[in-house]
């Protein structure tokens, strides 16, 4: 909980009874998340501060409560202070008599879209379904390796324009279906649910904001967290068989090729969990971490100025190993926390330093080589052909790049405005 100063928050009397808003309560190894849905706020609790809220929800007062604890744990807990950090979260509707004012909601995306209208998303028939289409198509792929698809698939047709815009498409269609599918698979378990566009680290990326998952039953959670990738090889599974029936050779069948490679492209970079893709939210729930990415990028910069403090000339070795343990910001987690931060700190930088070297040493430079070639092929003595794809390029190119500079604006902006949490 955030401390938070007497004269910054409500007036509380102890005879004063709380109205808390509609909050869900989901127990969590030895805490309580509590959140509120409407507003997509969330909170970990301890056994005593999760008892507080029981008590204050029943209709007793501040001191009737402060007293009930007292009498149960035999200690004396601060519910004043207590009930002021749950009205900063907006957990609180009123005190005593005094409406508190409650922030707007976060729009949902497609809020006209019922958990009863996509109740089938959490049915475990769905999933069954899905394994039996991926078994299908792997047996298929054994017995005919052939249909495999290769990077030459995409270039199904001579004219490179035609290429990049239909690639452009089918792969942003897969794209909003994949975050469709955690949008969906949410909304059936009572989560609203927002998608826009951002970005990880170079990447321009579109994401949903399923945060209220958090208090949904396990299965839920890791339904909702992987129903992207799911939907992802399924549509690979159906291309796969419909591939295995089609002609070898036919415009349909290239088609059905690029299609294929272009589902199937997105999931080796889920496999990047540094950049708190679907599969590093399986892992955070899994490890048990409240915050696995924030909390490791914090152990990662405390170890760099540990380092640091080494390499510097005159400065007392064991002055230093007693300020940099005190500094760990990992030393207050749990032990299970503990230890999976620190083994995400090395991931995260490792694959951040390789991601940046990757795009330094390989994807600016093929940039610049494409728009290069794209500005000779305006030139004169080209046809029209030629002219056509270079426009395509530069049209591309330059497309997603100022969306890129845009998002990336956007959510710096969002950050460090007054208005961000």
């Amino acid at each position: 909980m955030t401390d938070v100063a007497a004269e910054d928050g409500p007036r509380i009397e102890p005879s004063a009874r709380v109205l808390l808003h509609d909050l869900a309560v989901r127990r969590d190894r030895d805490e309580w998340i509590v959140g509120r849905m409407a507003t997509r706020t969330f909170v970990a609790l301890p056994a005593a501060g999760a008892r507080a809220l029981e008590l204050l929800g029943e209709g007793r007062s501040v001191a009737r409560t402060a007293e009930t604890l007292r009498a149960e744990t035999g200690e004396e807990f601060e519910i004043t202070d207590f009930v002021r950090d749950l009205a900063a979260l907006g957990f609180v509707a009123r005190i005593a008599d005094r409406p508190l004012p409650d922030a707007e909601p976060p729009r949902a995306s497609l809020p006209w879209l019922r958990p009863r209208h996509v109740r089938f998303a959490l049915h475990p028939a769905l999933a069954v379904l899905a394994g039996v289409l991926l078994a299908a198509a792997v047996a298929v792929l054994v017995r005919r390796p052939d249909l495999l698809p290769g990077y030459r698939d995409l270039l199904w047709s001579p004219h490179g324009s035609l290429v990049l815009f239909s690639g452009a498409a089918a792969g942003w269609a897969l794209l909003l279906a994949h975050e469709l599918a955690h949008l969906v698979t949410a909304r059936a378990a009572g989560v609203p649910g927002r998608m826009r566009l951002g970005t990880r680290l170079q990447f321009l990326v579109m994401q949903t904001d399923i945060s209220g998952i958090e208090l949904a039953p396990r299965r839920h959670r890791m339904t909702a967290y992987l129903a992207g990738i799911a939907l992802n090889l399924s549509v690979a599974s159906a291309l796969v068989l419909i591939l295995a029936v089609t002609d070898t050779g036919t415009t349909a069948h290239r088609l059905l090729a690029a299609a294929l490679l272009l589902a199937l492209m997105p999931l080796p970079f889920q496999c990047m969990v540094f950049t708190r893709t679907d599969l590093y939210f399986v892992l955070q729930d899994v490890t048990g971490c409240r915050n696995l990415y924030g909390d490791g990028l914090a152990y990662a910069r405390y170890v760099s100025r540990r380092v640091t403090r080494r390499l510097r000339p005159g400065r007392s070795t064991e002055a230093g190993d007693r300020s940099a343990e005190a500094g760990d910001p990992s030393v207050p987690l749990p032990p299970h926390e503990r230890r999976a931060v620190r083994l995400y700190s090395v991931v995260l930088v490792a694959g951040t330093a390789a991601c940046l070297a990757f795009m330094a040493a390989v994807t600016l430079p093929v940039d610049v080589a494409l728009l290069v070639r794209a500005v000779r092929g305006l030139g004169p003595g080209h046809s029209l052909a030629d002219t056509a794809d270079s426009a395509a390029v530069l049209v591309t190119l330059g497309g997603i790049n100022v969306l890129w500079l845009v998002t990336k604006w956007r959510d710096r902006r969002s950050r460090s405005g007054p208005s961000s949490p």
